[in-house]
C-alpha cells in the first residue's frame, strides 16, 4: 500500500479503536437509549459504518477505471478544505437517502464492531490496489463536493466520525 494511504488508514483505525474503547463498558440501555428524533449511540455508529460501507462499494467499482480518471488539483483541495470545515462546525446535514436506507437498526455493539472490521478490511483491500501514481485520481464522489481523490475520501471518513462525536458525547 502507498505509504500516505497507509498513514491515513492507520489514523482511521486509531480513531475507530478509540471510539469503541470509550463505549465498550457502557450498558446496552445507554448505547441504545435515545430521545425522540435523535439517534442512539449505536444508531450513530451504524450510520458511520453504513456510509463507509457504501463508499467502499463505490470505490471498488471506480478502482476498475482508475487509469481513465483524471487527477485532482487545487480546486479539489479547496473543496476538501470546505468539507473538513463543514464537518467541524455544529451544522446539521441530512444524510443521503441511500445511506439512511442502508443503515440498520443494530442494537448490539459487538455486531457493530464486527461489521466495521469487515468494512475496514474491504477498504484496506481497495487501498492496496491503488498505485503510487494513482493516489491523486478523482475516484470518489462525495455527495456535497463532487469528485475527490482517495486521500480526500479517507480524510472525509475521519472527519465524518469527528462530526458525529459531539452527538455521542451528549448521550454519554
Amino acid at each position: 500500500m502507498n505509504s500516505r494511504l497507509q498513514q491515513l488508514f492507520d489514523s482511521l483505525e486509531t480513531q475507530r479503536h478509540e471510539l469503541f474503547s470509550s463505549l465498550k463498558d457502557l450498558p446496552a440501555e445507554k448505547l441504545n437509549g435515545h430521545v425522540p428524533d435523535k439517534w442512539s449511540i449505536n444508531q450513530i455508529i451504524a450510520h458511520l459504518i453504513s456510509a463507509e460501507e457504501l463508499s467502499v462499494r463505490y470505490l471498488e467499482k471506480k478502482i476498475l477505471g482508475i487509469d481513465q480518471a483524471k487527477d485532482t488539483g487545487v480546486v479539489e483541495e479547496f473543496k476538501m478544505l470546505v468539507l473538513q470545515i463543514s464537518q467541524r462546525l455544529p451544522l446539521r446535514f441530512k444524510a443521503p437517502k441511500k445511506v439512511i436506507e442502508n443503515t440498520p437498526d443494530e442494537t448490539d455493539l459487538k455486531n457493530l464492531i464486527e461489521k466495521w472490521n469487515t468494512v475496514r478490511l474491504q477498504l484496506k483491500d481497495v487501498l492496496e490496489k491503488i498505485g503510487d501514481h494513482q493516489i491523486k485520481r478523482g475516484i470518489y464522489r462525495h455527495v456535497r463536493v463532487g469528485m475527490i481523490n482517495i486521500q480526500h475520501a479517507l480524510k472525509f471518513f475521519g472527519e465524518h466520525t469527528i462530526h458525529h462525536a459531539p452527538q455521542i458525547k451528549r448521550q454519554l
